[in-house]
């Protein structure tokens, strides 16, 4: 990481910091905006945004601060460190879906993300701590948070935070743990009419192991999901196809729940292989998402900060059970205190993942949460560096599941023994 670039000391009063720091975002709000848009008008997916993150780290250097490029292992990702003291840091995304482009709206979180930052840098020497910010490419898959964390990124952090966009104010995104995984079956390719006996299906492994799943999804607990598409299914109707693959979510409540939901994923899979004869080829993914663990003494400062600019959140309490997501930010929540507040940029029938969300993501809704995102980041970052109380309870709070997180986060990546990788013969011909 970079050497601190400001020194410690600052007998100025914290309210009179977070009034500057506000000045500072609204001094930055046409590159802001700016920024947001322009990263939504060129979507980019997970390890391909050399875009967007070029676009984020010049405009960084171009306030002066020190910005290390392909940090941590990856490409796309970003790395600056400034001041001294408490260490925050304050995280951006920016990969976009396949198809339908910012409709989860990380060019708000990557513009937010920024301008807090950058408007804690303009405090100088009067800023009572340390900034790390970070630009964490690919949260839609491969989980780069993860991955950076890997390689230190969140090393000596007090704390870690961003916002992620919705359409209403949480104070916390509701998530739950998350594997990936894609299954590849090798058949056997024949005339489909004159010859089909000749052939191994591939397809037919794959739709075996698809309703298999369907019939396994009636004895999942209410918390977990399985849910996937068949992504190649031959290539024409008279070939036997040879090849055929799926790709599936595996969901649980956290890591101790998802391990054996993976392991009776994978045994329908297998199934598939051992009735078609074909070969399995099962691929997990090097990085499962964790359930996020909210600090809430944190959170409940954002939440202040967020309504003194006149944001009103939704209760906690009554969010509908099963509704919940996930985010490699909860990687990141395993290894320091965090919080991942939503702020509303869209009416609350609008729902992510959908194409109607990325339009409200260039809105005037969209460029208010951008501001606000910053300015409230951007505040509570100065309480938690000014204020050695708050500080102290947020450190108490992590620590008080450490070794439960410290389990979890050692079970990411676990994959399940597999027993049928190859099947001999099924009802396929040999």
């Amino acid at each position: 990481m970079m050497a601190p670039s400001h020194p410690q000391g600052s007998d100025i009063p914290l309210e009179q910091l977070k009034k500057d720091v506000i000045s500072a975002v609204e001094s930055l709000r046409g590159e802001l905006l700016g920024i947001s848009h322009a990263i939504h008008a060129e979507p980019e997916l997970a390890l391909e945004e050399f875009k967007s993150s070029a676009r984020l780290a010049d405009a960084v250097a171009g306030h002066d601060i020190a910005v290390t490029r392909e940090a941590f292992g990856l490409p796309t990702a970003y790395a600056a460190e400034f001041g001294e003291g408490p260490t925050v840091a304050i995280l951006s995304e920016y990969d976009a879906l396949p198809g339908i482009g910012h409709s989860c709206g990380h060019n708000i979180i990557a513009a937010a993300g920024f301008g807090a930052a950058v408007a804690l840098s303009k405090l100088g020497g009067r800023l009572p701590g340390t900034v790390r910010y970070l630009g964490t490419p690919a949260e839609e898959r491969h989980g780069g948070k993860e991955l950076m964390a890997r390689l230190g990124a969140f090393e000596k952090a007090d704390a870690a935070m961003m916002i992620h966009p919705a359409n209403m104010n949480l104070v916390t995104m509701p998530c739950i743990a998350i594997a990936e995984v894609e299954a590849i079956y090798h058949g056997r390719a024949a005339h489909a009419s004159a010859m089909p006996y000749r052939g191994l299906n591939a397809l037919d492994a794959v739709v075996t192991a698809y309703q298999a799943i369907a019939q396994l999804r009636q004895h999942i607990r209410g918390s977990e999901r399985i849910h996937g598409i068949i992504s190649e299914g031959g290539m024409a109707p008279n070939i036997v196809p040879e090849r055929a693959a799926c790709r599936f979510f595996v969901r649980a409540a956290d890591a101790n729940e998802l391990a054996p939901l993976k392991a009776r994923v994978q045994a329908c899979f297998e199934a598939g292989a051992i009735a078609t004869g074909c070969r399995l080829e099962l691929i997990w993914g090097g990085v499962d998402y964790l359930d996020l663990k909210t600090n809430w003494p944190m959170a409940g400062a954002f939440e202040r900060n967020a309504r003194s600019l006149g944001r009103e959140f939704f209760p906690m309490k009554d969010i509908p059970p099963g509704f919940a997501g996930s985010t490699d930010m909860g990687n990141v929540s395993h290894r320091v205190a965090s919080i991942h507040p939503m702020l509303a940029v869209a009416p609350a029938g609008v729902i992510i993942h959908n194409p109607e969300f990325a339009r409200w993501a260039a809105s005037e809704r969209g460029d208010a949460a951008v501001i606000d995102g910053a300015k409230a980041m951007a505040l509570t970052a100065l309480q938690l560096m000014g204020d050695k109380d708050l500080l102290n309870t947020v450190r108490a709070d992590f620590e008080a599941t450490a070794e439960l997180s410290r389990l979890a986060v050692a079970k990411t990546g676990e994959k399940p023994p597999i027993q049928h990788a190859h099947a001999h013969s099924g009802c396929g011909c040999t």
